[in-house]
């Protein structure tokens, strides 16, 4: 088995806020080819994590009043939760404020500048903060960051850099002996023809001007710069130091794979391997670029209100429904698109009426039957049975070529393929009218038998995209083999099948959707209320003192002609002298419901004529959502003040 390891990573995500949907594709990607290798033999270690340090991080810890640590202590347990939620079978969550990467990039950084491949300089250029890279002048576009589209700032300050260039023509050889090294081959030709044959510049690889950082061992006013830092935990994460490597260090690398988003493939295929190189390090063998998830025709922005967050559409439909949607509709090399409605619409075509329905009336029709149990009896139904045996057979050779070479979505559609033949297969076999006659019994079970073998193998092919609903096919049919060995018709005899259970449930789509755009406006909505009180203007105690609260009872109401909203109070303040207030909660309480209780009134504030009655006062009420509701004192004497 020493020659069956397979080491895969995820890029670590940035721990500036909780991740959305398009974030969570690298997982659930990474964590089906993982399942899907183990199904295979090999003996997988899966690392994941989150990246944690940077000017960026320092600033939104100090919007929030707390230290660094604390805010990425918060988003770290919201990165995992996620992953969690998703059902991810990793190995090690790392994060760059662990003490052993911390150590182990501190020694990386030494080494590399004791051998003279990192050295002291002065960086000045464009800086984009969000991004946390520099670029010339002659890089950004429309004078903005090439990246994200945002402003960069100048910056100017002392750092240290690793030589880039000195590494160029080693890694341009690397890609031509290893045409495979980075995927899709577009992402490949990209980096030689943008930043390879240009040239390389020496890559920033510390800073100054914050603090937040793994501090240079031996020049403590400088931090680790972000990908030093980041890129290095694929090799920390499994113990190597440069003072003496771990077991599994020595076991899993190189990396089998990385797998990343198409922005940061840069940063992964050049950056990287220099590093590695200059460490004297195996490369790694693979990069996969893998495209982005976009929200209708959009990158996700919670700026732009277009967000949708993986655990909450997990806790709604399921954790394998959102595992379907997001391996099955982003291809190999195209970006994706998810907005509700597509997610229900495929939810409800491809898991609840095709998938689902064939499970549960096949192992229904087998109970109704043949009281659970049929068996292979050799009874052979010409033209429709070759047909379907075929097409199973075809689906298993495109199904492991595809998955061999993570075209996720084109495998997951061959699997869907298969199914919805077997839905076709049982319209044109009728095993209803065959149960009529009993001279059809063994067709009817030669019929049975095959769609369950049938579901077996999608079970089987599943697995890696639906960990959960691959199981729970196994528990209704009584079977354990679903491994890639036993992806073969024929290779169970017989079926003791159990209870059906609905696998997805059909969902009411204008319904769902009426739900999700009415919790969306209750949740924009408390936002932006807390959004408001968070910016209220401060006041001093003595500002606050100039307000006379006092106790008031009221002694008459009645309404206000030609104000709907509108009652006049007649209150009574302790003062022997009868106070009037014109007050707007006419649409929420009748004259009889006030007259007689003791309420607060602002006591000095200006008088206002409203609708012809002067106003001398307000009293106290607070919102109930559309409503408002007075604030009683019964009991309380008249004048009594408030503090």
């Amino acid at each position: 088995m020493e020659n069956k390891k397979f080491y895969i990573t995820t890029a670590i995500a940035y721990t500036s806020r909780k991740p959305h949907i398009g974030n969570a594709y690298d997982i659930v990607l990474a964590d089906m080819i993982a399942r899907y290798k183990r199904m295979q033999g090999f003996d997988v270690h899966f690392l994941t994590g989150s990246d944690e340090h940077g000017q960026k991080i320092q600033q939104y810890a100090e919007e929030q009043g707390i230290s660094p640590k604390e805010y990425v202590d918060g988003v770290a347990a919201q990165i995992k939760e996620v992953w969690d939620k998703l059902g991810t079978s990793y190995d090690r969550f790392i994060r760059t404020t662990d003490a052993d990467h911390e150590s182990a990039v501190q020694a990386i950084f030494k080494k590399l500048y004791e051998q003279g491949d990192i050295y002291k300089g002065k960086y000045e250029g464009k800086y984009c903060v969000p991004c946390e890279s520099f670029f010339t002048p002659s890089q950004l576009k429309d004078g903005k960051c090439p990246d994200c589209g945002r402003e960069v700032v100048d910056a100017s300050e002392e750092a240290y850099f690793l030589r880039l260039s000195k590494y160029q023509d080693q890694l341009l050889k690397y890609y031509e002996e290893n045409p495979d090294f980075i995927k899709p081959d577009s992402r490949r030709n990209e980096m030689i023809n943008n930043f390879l044959k240009p040239g390389l510049s020496d890559l920033c690889v510390s800073r100054t001007s914050f603090t937040w950082g793994i501090p240079v061992s031996f020049d403590p006013k400088h931090v680790t710069y972000v990908w030093l830092d980041a890129l290095s935990n694929y090799i920390t994460g499994i113990g190597y130091h440069p003072d003496g490597s771990g077991e599994l260090y020595n076991k899993y690398w190189p990396a089998d794979l990385h797998v990343i988003g198409k922005d940061i493939v840069r940063f992964h295929t050049i950056y990287w391997p220099i590093i590695l190189m200059a460490l004297g390090l195996p490369l790694p063998k693979q990069v996969l670029g893998h495209p982005w998830l976009l929200s209708g025709e959009d990158k996700m922005s919670k700026s732009k209100g277009n967000v949708l967050y993986a655990d909450e559409l997990a806790d709604k439909f399921g954790t394998d429904a959102v595992r379907y949607y997001l391996l099955s509709e982003i291809p190999f090399a195209q970006d994706g698109t998810i907005t509700y409605e597509s997610f229900l619409n495929l939810y409800n075509a491809d898991l609840a009426n095709t998938l689902g329905n064939l499970v549960n009336r096949s192992i229904a029709m087998t109970n109704k039957y043949f009281g659970g149990t049929v068996k292979a009896n050799g009874v052979a139904g010409g033209e429709t049975d070759g047909e379907l045996l075929t097409l199973a057979a075809q689906t298993v050779q495109q199904y492991t070529e595809l998955m061999d070479t993570y075209h996720n979505a084109e495998a997951a559609q061959t699997v869907l393929t298969l199914a919805k033949r077997c839905n076709k297969y049982i319209d044109e076999t009728t095993p209803w009218v065959l149960a009529k006659n009993e001279d059809d019994r063994d067709r009817l079970e030669t019929v049975l038998y095959n769609l369950l073998e049938c579901i077996r193998m999608l079970a089987i092919c599943l697995r890696p995209f639906l960990p959960e609903t691959a199981d729970k096919i196994a528990a209704q049919m009584n079977v354990t083999a679903l491994d890639l060995d036993a992806l073969r018709f024929g290779a169970v005899d017989s079926y003791t099948v159990g209870t059906p259970e609905p696998l997805f449930a059909r969902i009411d789509v204008e319904k769902a959707l009426a739900e999700i755009a009415a919790e969306q406006e209750a949740k924009a909505a408390a936002e932006e209320a807390a959004e408001n009180v968070a910016f209220l203007p401060q006041i001093t105690i003595d500002e606050f003192a100039k307000v006379d609260l006092r106790v008031a009872k009221i002694v008459d109401c009645e309404p206000i002609k030609k104000a709907k909203k509108l009652l006049k109070l007649t209150l009574d303040d302790g003062s022997g002298t009868p106070r009037t207030v014109a007050s707007g909660i006419a649409l929420w309480y009748t004259p009889d419901e006030l007259k007689g209780r003791s309420i607060i009134v602002v006591a000095n504030l200006k008088p206002a004529t409203l609708c012809g009655v002067e106003s001398c006062g307000m009293i106290l009420a607070a919102d109930d959502g559309d409503a408002a509701k007075v604030i009683f004192v019964d009991g309380l004497k008249p004048g009594a003040q408030i503090h």
